[in-house]
Order: C-alpha cells, then sequence, then structure tokens
C-alpha cells in the first residue's frame, strides 16, 4: 500500500497562505542550506521550471512518484502558462470547475476524488503519492493521509488559509522526527497513529 503525504509549507500559527493563498513571503526562507536539504530528500517536490534554475532537472525523485493537487494550487502554475508543473510525477489535480486538463501528463479529477486516491494508494509499487495542497483538498482527504510533512517558517500570518479546511474532526498523528534549520524554519514529520 502507497501513503499519501500531505508535504506541506505553513506558518507557525498553521496557515499555508494568507486569505488569498499567497504564501511568497515564505520564499524569503529559502536558504542554501533549505534548498540542499530538498534537492537530495524530496526533488521531486521541485517544479520543473525550479528544478531548471537548480540545475537539478535530472535529480531521481526519492519519495513520490506521484502528486495531487487541488485547483487553486494548480492555479498558480497556469497563471505563469505552466501546464506540467510536476511533468516528472504522475499529477492529478482535483477539482469540479476544471473539465479538461490542458496537459497530457495532467489528470483532472472531477468527481469521487476519494475513491481516486484509495486506488492510487492500492497500486502496486512505486513510491508514495505526495498531497501539495490546497486546504480544501486536504480536508477532504485527511482520512487517507498517512503522513504530515510540514515546513514550518518563522511568520505569524494571523489569519489566511489553514493547513486543513474541513469540518471538526480530532485526528491523531505521531512526531516521527524534526529537522531545525539554521534559518528558522522546522521540517516536522508525523505519522498517521493507528
Amino acid at each position: 500500500m502507497r501513503k499519501l503525504t500531505y508535504f506541506i509549507a505553513c506558518s507557525i500559527d498553521g496557515f499555508i497562505g494568507d486569505p488569498s493563498g499567497d504564501a511568497s513571503s515564505m520564499y524569503a526562507f529559502v536558504t542554501e542550506e533549505f534548498l540542499e536539504f530538498l534537492k537530495t530528500e524530496y526533488p521531486e517536490t521541485i517544479s520543473v521550471e525550479g528544478r531548471r534554475i537548480l540545475g537539478v532537472d535530472d535529480a531521481e525523485n526519492q519519495q513520490f512518484d506521484t502528486v495531487i493537487q487541488g485547483r487553486g494550487s494548480y492555479r498558480l502554475a497556469l497563471d505563469a502558462d505552466i501546464t506540467s508543473p510536476y511533468a516528472h510525477l504522475r499529477e492529478y489535480v482535483a477539482s469540479r470547475t476544471l473539465k479538461e486538463s490542458p496537459d497530457a501528463n495532467v489528470t483532472i479529477l472531477s468527481e469521487n476524488v476519494v475513491g481516486a486516491v484509495r486506488a492510487l494508494k492500492a497500486e502496486d509499487g512505486g513510491l508514495g503519492i505526495w498531497l501539495c495542497g490546497g486546504s480544501r483538498l486536504a480536508g477532504e482527504l485527511l482520512d487517507e493521509i498517512d503522513e504530515l510533512v510540514i515546513k514550518t517558517y518563522p511568520q505569524v500570518y494571523g489569519s489566511g488559509m489553514p493547513m486543513f479546511d474541513s469540518d471538526f474532526a480530532v485526528t491523531d498523528f505521531t512526531l516521527d522526527s524534526v529537522r531545525a534549520f539554521d534559518n528558522g524554519v522546522l521540517v516536522r514529520k508525523y505519522v498517521r497513529k493507528r
């Protein structure tokens, strides 16, 4: 069984973006040390454009071979005229409004997203599945998430887009590891408590 991992950046107070979803203020904390971590341990989470800029176009996927994201997250790429931001992965976009995919590598999931994710998790072999965002999709898939990898940036937003936009539901996870960086960023890994 493959794992679904919500690998996400957030503020200290748990927001993945401002009220409009913008998280660009977090870019200030992307230092050489932190980039090296991403390039070696999670290179597949760097977009095609980012990989080209960093010179890691051919980096082998370490954790994931599939990505699923919501329409809002995908819209950021489309607004930059990029139709396949993670072409080195199988890409799925959950959207009730996008009816056709603008790219052959991107599959649109317009209904039964939970069922589609369960089918992906049940596939034999392969690496894990990366839940890229956003908060509504994470809320919808909360019961399917096996692992959280939270990159916490040393900022307080006060309000904005929460990590999970869902009905109240207590879900327990166990802390697996914490890595601290000199720039104040923490990367915490949690696994679902069974």
